[in-house]
């Protein structure tokens, strides 16, 4: 988190269009004084025919690493996913085959460094029901949504500042909504325009 002489905190809700919360969510505020996100490190497990987690944030020039914890093989593609950024590059395009663990040696790892902000999907070739999704970020104000939809920001600098939310099953991305931050805190509600599918445990 950037902090800032003059800050302000934010709350927003994400919710689908029945009015109930949605986790997973991508938040993103930009404020009237931007800061570019770190580049950090991040690991996406592929278990139980699933992406662990199902949504990744990482800001640009970060270092990704896939990790193959079932005992078969996975051959991983990323792609760049349909609600892009406006106007943005098509972002890391990428492929790679990871062996299955066995009893004696965990499975196949391999890194990808994104560069380009951006959503990509995720999605195996041998697998076709694997999804997941890495969101590359261009704001330090960027969360996902908890387990009740929600995101909670604090010490976002005071003055005009945009919002944007993104979900992969909203495929038109939502306008961006303009918010004030000041002293008091900011409560926003996002609904959704879809009811996105449940995660199998």
């Amino acid at each position: 988190m950037v902090a800032s002489v003059t800050a302000g905190n934010v709350q927003v809700q994400v919710l689908d269009k029945e009015g109930r919360p949605v986790p997973d969510a991508v938040v993103v505020v930009y404020p009237s004084t931007p800061a570019a996100p770190v580049a950090s490190n991040a690991t996406i497990g592929q278990q139980r025919m699933r992406f662990v987690p199902l949504v990744t944030v990482v800001a640009p020039g970060s270092r990704v690493r896939f990790t193959n914890l079932d005992r078969w093989d996975h051959h991983i593609r990323g792609t760049a996913a349909v609600n892009n950024v406006p106007g943005a590059p098509l972002g890391t395009n990428f492929e790679m085959r990871l062996a299955g663990a066995t009893a004696d040696a965990t499975g196949g790892e391999a890194d990808v460094v994104v560069q380009e902000p951006g959503a990509v999907l995720l999605g195996c070739h041998l697998h076709g029901s694997m999804r997941g999704h890495l969101f590359v970020t261009d704001s330090a104000y960027t969360l996902k949504t908890d387990a009740d939809g929600i995101a909670r920001f604090d010490q976002i600098p005071e003055g005009a500042a945009q919002l944007r939310v993104w979900h992969p099953e909203q495929l038109v991305d939502l306008p961006r909504r303009a918010l004030q931050i000041g002293a008091a805190p900011v409560l926003e509600s996002v609904p959704l325009s879809v009811v996105p599918r449940r995660r199998r445990s």
